[in-house]
């Protein structure tokens, strides 16, 4: 069974859930390819994807009007639109997938009608959309839905309501659970946390709160260091960061106030499992990544809305604020050592998260190909 997976390295979560398709599929022996066509097409796909994640990082605030535009202009709505029509449709005969999910908004229209127009007949594949949204808001894409796929997945039923709401069938929609990497969806065991903790130098005795970071570098971490600093906090911070700069300044920081400050470079799937259970609490972006890993880790989250929020992040928010026991947020970096104790975790108990339904969907396509 060989499965086309359809991505974009605009954020993320688009990149987050692709891996955690990819990892899924391959335990079920099945043979997986990834294509990420707004950025390995034309050269004016190339520059929006850049453009989204450099407003991501430096103004938040102004991908509203980005966000607009691209709902308005619906620039892969239809295949005669798709620049990289050639490369695309090459790609696609030369892989020859029996399986098409697409995890982004933008690749479920022409990129859709490409792929089953170049695959007709008993090659013709299925063709599926994970939507990431946890929930409805005024960064629900509007190209999320289109009532010609095959099934419409989603992580909640806030998420699935709101699809059927826009004109997605219902018998097509199913709730399946979070899309993450394996080792989220259970508690590391004990020896894992000791690996973690000798070598990174932690401590058991202490509290670990976790500094979290986008797939863009998005944080800010040197004043929300100093905010608990000036707040007397005495824990120990765990700050993500690729960037030599901040990891110099926080080691300073570290040297010269006594705090525990820990710069870690982006960490693998199970290591950035293992920090988030570790954890007692998060600061970080809204987005779909690093939210629904707090979710299904039942980690009480701060929320950075430092330059105003990005359409996609209200969608997340308004998930908490409906079904969290309390929605925290920070609206500058100078305010997380007030809030650090106020916080509650999502939800009252942890509630048990599985990729099951994935797998069984997974496998029931397969059957429905191949029979058996």
């Amino acid at each position: 069974m060989r499965l086309l997976i359809l991505s974009a390295k605009t954020g993320g979560g688009h990149e987050m859930r692709a891996r955690a398709l990819t990892e899924l599929a391959s335990s079920l022996g099945f043979e997986t390819h990834t294509i990420r066509p707004l950025e390995e097409g034309s050269i004016i796909d190339r520059f929006g994807s850049n453009l989204y994640n450099w407003i991501q990082k430096f103004y938040p605030r102004l991908h509203r009007f980005y966000f607009g535009f691209l709902e308005f202009a619906s620039l892969h709505r239809k295949t005669c639109t798709i620049l990289s029509e050639k490369k695309m449709r090459q790609e696609v005969t030369g892989f020859s997938p029996d399986l098409v999910i697409s995890v982004h908004a933008h690749l479920n229209h022409g990129f859709r009608d490409l792929i089953i127009e170049e695959l007709e007949g008993d090659a013709k594949p299925k063709f599926v959309v994970y939507c990431g949204e946890l929930a409805d808001g005024i960064g629900y894409s509007r190209h999320w839905i289109n009532p010609m796929v095959d099934e419409f997945w989603g992580p909640f039923s806030d998420c699935i309501g709101a699809a059927i709401k826009k004109g997605m069938p219902k018998s097509k929609c199913h709730v399946m659970g979070p899309l993450l990497r394996s080792h989220f969806y259970e508690m590391p065991a004990d020896t894992q946390v000791k690996e973690f903790i000798l070598k990174y130098d932690f401590s058991l005795d202490d509290d670990i709160v976790l500094l979290g970071t986008g797939a863009n570098g998005v944080q800010n971490h040197i004043k929300a260091s100093k905010s608990l600093l000036n707040n007397s906090f005495r824990g120990q911070i765990a700050a993500l960061c690729s960037s030599k700069r901040i990891k110099s300044q926080l080691t300073q920081m570290a040297q010269h106030s006594g705090l525990m400050i820990k710069p870690l470079s982006i960490l693998d799937s199970r290591e950035m499992s293992i920090l988030t259970y570790m954890s007692s609490w998060i600061y970080g972006r809204p987005g779909a990544g690093l939210t629904t890993e707090s979710l299904v880790a039942n980690k009480p989250m701060i929320f950075d809305i430092n330059g105003g929020l990005m359409p996609q992040e209200e969608n997340n928010l308004n998930f908490w604020r409906e079904n969290c026991q309390s929605l925290t947020i920070a609206r500058r970096p100078e305010e997380l050592g007030l809030l650090s104790d106020k916080i509650l975790p999502p939800f009252r108990k942890r509630k048990q998260f599985s990729p099951r339904k994935i797998l069984d969907r997974l496998s029931l396509l397969r059957k429905e190909r191949y029979g058996g």
